[in-house]
């Protein structure tokens, strides 16, 4: 240290007597100049980023750096990573948070429509009552509830859906059956009886046809040709019926001409448990029971999926014997009690007819069990 000290001051000491130096140009006119001489390096003392003097063996002497300012140095470097993993650590949760928003609100949105479309379908799925089929084509009457029975409906409206009665399905001694189609496009069936005034109409007849509209409102089932309305005029006289249509014939028609499809054995057995399952309905689950006295297989109405609906066709021949009656003696036949046991021999006799496709023998009970 005394040595660099000593030198420096002997610098010192010659610049002072060289005196002050005339100003230099660029570099180019020191080199191009032959009179002036350019002045020594001077070494530096300073403390820059530069070494000022070499060491005796050689090595740089580097400036001293306050130990404050190299704590300082070495912790920056540190920080940085720290709060780069924040702020990364941020994105991410958020980023998590947003996807839990979405999923809550999709949840949500599920939630809601499913409390809105609840009701409407339990709402239409107890609609689907008896009053279902007569609820689309018909106005007025035809849409009052099921409560107070079936409607009662004018000759107008009957009239305009059978096209004036020209529409005829089949024309027997005691009905005339008509085919009829609702605004809508619904098909009816119309059966209107034979008797054409009010003096052939006696008062048994009328008796017995509204206990038998009472009766048979009350069956509700998929294998019977269910009743949607009448109509009961006396100008002119009138006593009709209106039922479903079953667009496929008779189940007669269906066994012994070979004009319909014949029905193999899986359409048998189809048709024999729904005709079961109705007359079970009807015997065992209506109070008062209802009993069907006159099941034949001309009686049993096909649809186009080949259900089997039982029709009351009976009921017609019965209003015209009451008639007939009446106006021969003046006497009135009582309603007897419902012959379930009849029903039931009926349908006995129907299972052989279908199982093998022949016709019964019409001798009655002993030639039928003989034909067994």
């Amino acid at each position: 240290m005394q040595n660099l000290q000593s030198i420096a001051s002997a610098m010192r000491r010659r610049l002072l007597e060289a005196g002050n130096l005339p100003a230099l140009s660029g570099n180019n006119d020191l080199e191009n100049s032959t009179g002036i001489q350019r002045p020594a390096d001077v070494l530096s003392l300073g403390t820059g980023s530069f070494p000022a003097f070499p060491k005796s063996d050689g090595q740089i002497l580097m400036p001293s750096v306050p130990e404050s300012v190299e704590n300082v140095d070495a912790a920056t470097p540190k920080q940085v990573p720290a709060a780069v993993t924040q702020s990364d650590d941020k994105e991410s949760s958020g980023a998590k948070y947003g996807i839990w928003t979405y999923v809550l609100i999709f949840l949500a949105a599920i939630l809601l429509i499913s409390l809105i479309i609840a009701p409407i379908l339990v709402c239409r799925k107890r609609g689907d009552g008896s009053i279902a089929p007569w609820k689309a084509g018909l106005s007025g009457q035809l849409r009052k509830a099921f409560v107070t029975g079936v409607p009662q409906l004018n000759r107008l409206e009957l009239e305009a859906a059978c096209e004036d009665f020209s529409n005829i399905l089949n024309a027997l001694p005691f009905c005339t059956v008509f085919k009829g189609t609702l605004s809508s496009g619904v098909e009816i069936c119309v059966v209107s009886t034979s008797i054409s005034s009010v003096k052939e109409w006696s008062k048994s007849s009328e008796t017995f046809f509204r206990k038998k509209i009472d009766t048979v409102s009350r069956v509700n089932h998929k294998n019977f040709v269910n009743l949607l309305g009448y109509c009961i005029e006396n100008k002119p006289f009138m006593r009709m019926m209106v039922y479903e249509y079953a667009p496929n014939g008779t189940l007669s028609e269906h066994l012994h001409l070979k004009v319909f499809e014949d029905l193999d054995w899986a359409a048998r057995m189809r048709i024999i448990m729904g005709l079961a399952y109705c007359l079970q309905y009807m015997h065992h689950e209506l109070n008062p029971p209802v009993a069907i006295n006159d099941i034949r297989s001309d009686a049993i109405f096909m649809t186009d999926d080949y259900a089997a609906k039982i029709a009351d066709v009976g009921m017609w021949k019965e209003l015209a014997d009451r008639a007939k009656a009446a106006k021969q003696d003046g006497s009135s036949r009582s309603e007897p009690p419902p012959d379930l046991a009849g029903s039931v021999f009926c349908f006995g006799m129907l299972l052989l007819e279908i199982i093998s496709g022949k016709l019964p023998e019409p001798g009655g009970h002993e030639l039928t069990c003989i034909w067994v």
